[in-house]
């Protein structure tokens, strides 16, 4: 299993490229079995997650074709199994994306029950609600959904879906199941992360009618077939997030090339509140940082507010700046995971329920530590790279499931990280 050696210590300088979102890149591979036309996606991340989804569509009967420049070609006209097997989908919470598109398309689907980290409970049970609304049968058992359209219906029927909670891969399920629905459909309570936008964005170029998204409430008028397209994958702000973060730690002058620094307010005015110098460039964003900075409390919550995806990371940060804070955890119930690795570095953490109190120390020491989900394996490469000596991350697949080659980018801009097999 591979791990990763950091020797910490140093600051960081130079240019960083930011990757193509996970999180829109997933829900958009599965918006390609929308058209039996091919669909051409660019700035792929190269993550495993990634690698999963494309297994998955291929064993549908899928034709797939990669390039080395991140660009995927996807033509799933010939597609045969509408199904999602649990041995390729147990690793990842997103197949629960198929579950829209295939019924849209084909009037059936069969789909395991998503895993993923195990940062708590991530209930499917909006996305059934939402899809029976619109006219699907579903039941639950022997793991699997299987959802179907009542006999003599061809396609789903628009219909007013209002979710108990805010969800993101439920919105895009929606968005997708509803391009291709009998009607008008209305999402009420729709997430607003910027993948969402980038998702209906694709659809639009597809042939989809949608208006509103990017904002709570959006309209979809379904079309009967969607066609081919050439779309971008959005840049993935919790990847430049993550590096903002790191080089606020360490010290040090870099820009993240395509980060766009609209889609991480929250982050950047805690980033500035805290002394880091953050502007937006063309092309990028630029992050300054010198010196100890003030640690700053904070409260996770839906965007536009503060990202639980970014709560691990700016906690270790938290953790070696001057200063108490209070990180309070609203999204998920389990995801103060890495605390206690972070206290194996000498951090100053005590954890209260959902609130995290942190103590800032002068000095985080290397040790060996362990990965426990993807976001928590972020915040221990920046601990590590301000630790002194030696820090060693085990369980790294963790970070290879969202982060493109993010060691090979941090050397670039002069981290002393290596990958042990």
């Amino acid at each position: 299993m591979d791990k990763l050696l950091i020797r910490g210590g140093r600051q960081l300088h130079g240019e960083v490229l930011i990757s193509g979102a996970k999180n829109a890149a997933l829900p958009e591979l599965c918006a390609t079995l929308l058209s039996a036309e091919p669909v051409t996606l660019r700035n792929v991340p190269r993550l495993q997650d990634v690698s999963t989804m494309l297994k998955l569509i291929r064993n549908m009967g899928v034709q797939v074709e990669q390039g080395a420049d991140g660009t995927v070609r996807v033509d799933a006209g010939q597609l045969s199994s509408p199904e999602a097997p649990y041995e390729l989908v147990k690793t990842m919470r997103a197949s629960v994306l198929a579950l829209g598109p295939l019924l849209a398309r084909f009037g059936e689907a069969t789909v395991s029950l998503p895993g993923g980290c195990a940062i708590g409970s991530r209930p499917v049970d909006q996305h059934l609600k939402g899809l029976a609304a619109m006219g699907a049968d579903i039941v639950v058992e022997h793991g699997y959904m299987i959802a179907k359209l009542p006999k003599g219906r061809t396609r789903l029927k628009g219909a007013r879906i209002t979710t108990d909670m805010v969800t993101v891969t439920g919105t895009e399920n929606f968005l997708m199941a509803a391009a291709l629905a009998e009607g008008e459909t209305i999402l009420e309570n729709a997430a607003q992360e910027p993948e969402i936008p980038d998702l209906a964005e694709m659809l639009i170029r597809m042939g989809a009618r949608i208006e509103g998204h990017g904002s709570s409430r959006i309209r979809i008028q379904g079309v009967e077939a969607l066609h081919g397209c050439t779309h971008q994958v959005v840049a993935d702000r919790i990847e430049a997030g993550t590096f903002l973060c790191a080089v606020a730690a360490t010290g040090g002058d870099v820009v993240l090339k395509h980060g766009r620094a609209d889609h991480l307010d929250a982050v950047i005015e805690k980033l500035r509140e805290a002394g880091a110098t953050v502007t937006a460039v063309e092309g990028g964003i630029r992050v300054q940082s010198q010196g100890r900075l003030k640690a700053q409390s904070f409260r996770t919550t839906e965007y536009p507010g503060f990202p639980t995806d970014m709560q691990a990371q700016f906690m270790a940060l938290n953790a070696i700046s001057h200063g108490p804070s209070k990180v309070t955890e609203t999204i998920f119930e389990n995801r103060f995971m890495h605390v206690n690795e972070l206290v194996r570095l000498g951090a100053n953490i005590q954890i209260d329920g959902k609130v995290a109190v942190v103590e800032g120390v002068e000095r985080l020491s290397g040790a060996t530590v362990m990965a426990t989900d993807l976001r928590a394996s972020a915040s221990l490469v920046i601990a590590g790279l301000v630790a002194e000596g030696e820090t060693v991350v085990d369980r790294i697949y963790h970070l290879d499931r969202g982060y493109d080659q993010m060691e090979a980018k941090l050397r670039g801009i002069g981290a002393d990280i290596e990958r042990i097999k």
